[in-house]
C-alpha cells in the first residue's frame, strides 16, 4: 500500500511517501527549486519520492493533502456574519482557494502521465488533523494529549485533542481571526523582518531584551477559558484580510497590524534601519507573552486529559524557547515534537492519516530521526569537483574524522555533507556547517563572513546524547533542535560560541543509533578536548539548505568556509594544490 502525502499551495510545500505504514521518503520543494519556503504544488518532491521508493505513478494507491476548503464551514459563516470582511478580502480568498481545485490534474502533470492513468484515491484532510497525525501517529506514545498550534490552516489556529491508539477526540479549537501565530508574524514584520518564516529571527533577538512592553502585549493577546483571544483593535486581518501570495513562488505576506499598534508601540521599523534596545525589548515582550499563552493552553489541556505525555505540533511548535519550558512549567513529563513540526510535516501527517484513520491500519512506525531526504553518490561528488575544477582528497572514514577534527581545533569552519538530507528547517549533522564551540569569535566569523546575516543570530550545540545532563540543566532527548534549555552555569564559559546571551542553548542530541558518523565525529572532538559538543548550523548561505554536491561546493566557494567534507571527499581551501583563484570568496555567480 503506497501513499503520497502532500503539503501544497502553502509555504514549505513538501511531499512524503509512506509504504505499508513506513515512512520511506520526505522532502521539501525548496530543496529542488532553491526558493526558500516555496509555496505551490510540490511536483519535483513527488517525483523524487516515487524514485526513492522505486515505484511509478501507477503504483500509488492513495494521495492525501493537508488542506480541505470544505472544513469548518459553520465557523466560517459565523465569522462572515460577525465581522463582515471587505468584499475584496472575500474575493481574494476565493481566488486563492480556486487555484487548489485541480489537484488530480496537477498530480498527473507532476508525474508525467495522463489524468486517466491515475488510479489513486485522493483525500483532502483538514489541516490540523494532518498536524495531529504528524505529531501523534508517529510518536512513541500509545496515548497522549496533543496541541496543534500554528498561524492558520482551514480556518483554525489551534486544535487540542486527546489521542489513543490510532484516533483522537478534539477538545478545543481556536478559529480565525484569533491566532498566536498571526500575532508573532505581525510583530515580526513590525520589527522589520519582512520575509515569510522570519519569526525565528525574533526568537533569536529576544534574549537580548527586557520585557519592557509586556503589559501592552498582554492587551494584544489574553487567555479566555481554556484557550485565548486576540484584541482585534490592534490588527486588520479580520476586516481587510491579509494580502499574501501563496502559489508558485516564495510566500509573501504584507503587514496587518493596525494604526493603534503603532500609536501605542511606536513606528514600525524599516528593514534596513538600525536595531535598537527598544526593538530587543519588543522581541522579548512578545516571546514572554507567547510563552504565557502556550503554557496556559498546555495546563488547560493537561487538566482535561490527565496525560503525562504531550505531542506538540504546528508552526508555533517551532518556538524552541517555549518548548524547552514545557516539562519544567507544566505537569507533562514526556514531550514529542516531530521533525517538520510546521506545515512541511503535514505531508507525512496526511499520509499517516490515510494509513491509520481512513484505511484503519495499525500503527507500526515511530519517527526517531529526520534523515528522509536525498543523498549523493561518490560519482556525483567526483563529477561536481571535476566540473568546477576543484581538487579533493579521498579519505577513509577514520581519516576523515581525524582530519576534520584537526581543522576544527585549528579554528577552521568546515562544511559537513553526509548521507541522506534532513527533513525540516534545521541541519542535524548531515548538511551542516561545523566549528569549535569553545572559540569566542566563532559566532561572528560564521554570521558575518559565511552566512552574511545579523550578528545576533545564535548557533546550536550538537551534543552526544550520553552527556546532556552534564552540560544542560534538563536532560531530555532533543534530536531536532526543537527545545532550548539553560546551559549549566559552570559550563557556559567553555562553550561561548553556542551559548545564548541569556545562558541557554538550542541543543541537538546526537545518537549513535540514528547518526553513527556524526556521533563518531563529535566523539573524536570530545576525546581530544573534553567537550562533547560541536557548533552546528545549516550548510547554506541565504538560500535553502544545499541538496547536491554541486550546490554544496558552490556554497563553499562563495563564502569564507575553510573546508568541506562531502562523503569521503575533503576539499580544503588552504591545501597546496587548491586553485589560487578560489582561495578568496568569489562571486555568487559561481
Amino acid at each position: 500500500m503506497n501513499i503520497i502525502g502532500l503539503n501544497a499551495y502553502h509555504g514549505d510545500a513538501a511531499a512524503a511517501l509512506v509504504m505499508d505504514g513506513q515512512l520511506v521518503a520526505a522532502v521539501e520543494e525548496e530543496r529542488f527549486n532553491r526558493v526558500k519556503h516555496w509555496a505551490g504544488f510540490p511536483a519535483e518532491s513527488i517525483r523524487w519520492c516515487l524514485e526513492k521508493g522505486g515505484i511509478g505513478p501507477e503504483d500509488v494507491h492513495h494521495v492525501g493533502i493537508s488542506f480541505d476548503p470544505k472544513a469548518n464551514v459553520w465557523p466560517r459563516l459565523a465569522f462572515l456574519a460577525r465581522y463582515r470582511p471587505s468584499l475584496a478580502a472575500v474575493i481574494d480568498r476565493l481566488k486563492r482557494q480556486g487555484k487548489t481545485l485541480g489537484l488530480v490534474d496537477q498530480f498527473a502533470e507532476a508525474v508525467g502521465v495522463d489524468k486517466s492513468k491515475i488510479s489513486a484515491r485522493f483525500h483532502r484532510i483538514e489541516h490540523h488533523d494532518a498536524h495531529v497525525a504528524a505529531g501523534f501517529l508517529i510518536s512513541p506514545f500509545e496515548q497522549s494529549a496533543v496541541l496543534s498550534i500554528d498561524g492558520m490552516g482551514d480556518f483554525t489556529s489551534v486544535l487540542t485533542a486527546e489521542a489513543k491508539g490510532s484516533a483522537w477526540k478534539a477538545i478545543d479549537r481556536v478559529y480565525y481571526p484569533h491566532s498566536l501565530g498571526f500575532l508573532y508574524s505581525a510583530i515580526t514584520m513590525y520589527l522589520g523582518f519582512p520575509h515569510y518564516g522570519d519569526e525565528y529571527k525574533v526568537m533569536g533577538l529576544a534574549p537580548y531584551g527586557e520585557p519592557e512592553f509586556i503589559e501592552l502585549f498582554r492587551k494584544l493577546v489574553f487567555p479566555k477559558g481554556n484557550t485565548f483571544e486576540l484584541n482585534l483593535d490592534y490588527f486588520t486581518h479580520h476586516r481587510r484580510g491579509i494580502r499574501m501570495q501563496w502559489n508558485d513562488g516564495a510566500p509573501r505576506v504584507e503587514p496587518f497590524h493596525s494604526d493603534r499598534l503603532e500609536r501605542e508601540l511606536g513606528r514600525m521599523r524599516k528593514p534596513q534601519e538600525e536595531m535598537t534596545s527598544r526593538h530587543d525589548n519588543i522581541a522579548k515582550s512578545l516571546q514572554v507573552v507567547t510563552e504565557e499563552i502556550i503554557l496556559h493552553l498546555l495546563r488547560s489541556l493537561q487538566r482535561s486529559t490527565g496525560s503525562k505525555n504531550l505531542c506538540l505540533t504546528g508552526g508555533v511548535a517551532m518556538n524552541s524557547v517555549a518548548n524547552g519550558k514545557v516539562t519544567s512549567e507544566t505537569d507533562f513529563e514526556n514531550v514529542y515534537i516531530p521533525a517538520g513540526a510546521a506545515d512541511n510535516g503535514t505531508s507525512f501527517g496526511a499520509a499517516f492519516y490515510v494509513w491509520n484513520q481512513i484505511l484503519g491500519r495499525e500503527r507500526n512506525f515511530v519517527q526517531d530521526h529526520a534523515y528522509w531526504g536525498c543523498e549523493a553518490t561518490d560519482s556525483e561528488v567526483a563529477d561536481a569537483t571535476s566540473a568546477l575544477g576543484i581538487p579533493s582528497e579521498i579519505l577513509s572514514q577514520a581519516q576523515l574524522i581525524r582530519t576534520v577534527v584537526d581543522l576544527l581545533l585549528d579554528g577552521k569552519v568546515v562544511g559537513w555533507f553526509q548521507g541522506p538530507m534532513e527533513f525540516g528547517a534545521r541541519a542535524l549533522g548531515n548538511r551542516s556547517l561545523l566549528a569549535d564551540p569553545r572559540r569566542t569569535d566563532m559566532r561572528d566569523i560564521i554570521n558575518l563572513r559565511i552566512k552574511f546575516r545579523e550578528k545576533f543570530r545564535p548557533f546550536a550545540p550538537s551534543i552526544l546524547e550520553e552527556h546532556v545532563g552534564e552540560w544542560f540543566t534538563i536532560d531530555e532527548p532533543t534530536p531536532y533542535m526543537e527545545k532550548v534549555f539553560p546551559i549549566r552555569a559552570e559550563k557556559r564559559e567553555q562553550i561561548p560560541a553556542v551559548t545564548h546571551v541569556d545562558g541557554s542553548g538550542r541543543l541537538q542530541t546526537v545518537s549513535r543509533r540514528t547518526n553513527a558518523l556524526y556521533h563518531a565525529l563529535i566523539s573524536e572532538f570530545f576525546a581530544r578536548t573534553g567537550v562533547p559538543i560541536l557548533l552546528n548550523t545549516s550548510l547554506n548561505e541565504n538560500e535553502p539548505i544545499v541538496r547536491t554536491p554541486l550546490e554544496a561546493i558552490r556554497c563553499f566557494l562563495r563564502t569564507d568556509m575553510d573546508a568541506i567534507a562531502i562523503g569521503g571527499h575533503l576539499i580544503d581551501r588552504h591545501a597546496a594544490n587548491f586553485p589560487e583563484q578560489f582561495r578568496q570568496r568569489v562571486s555568487e555567480t559561481v
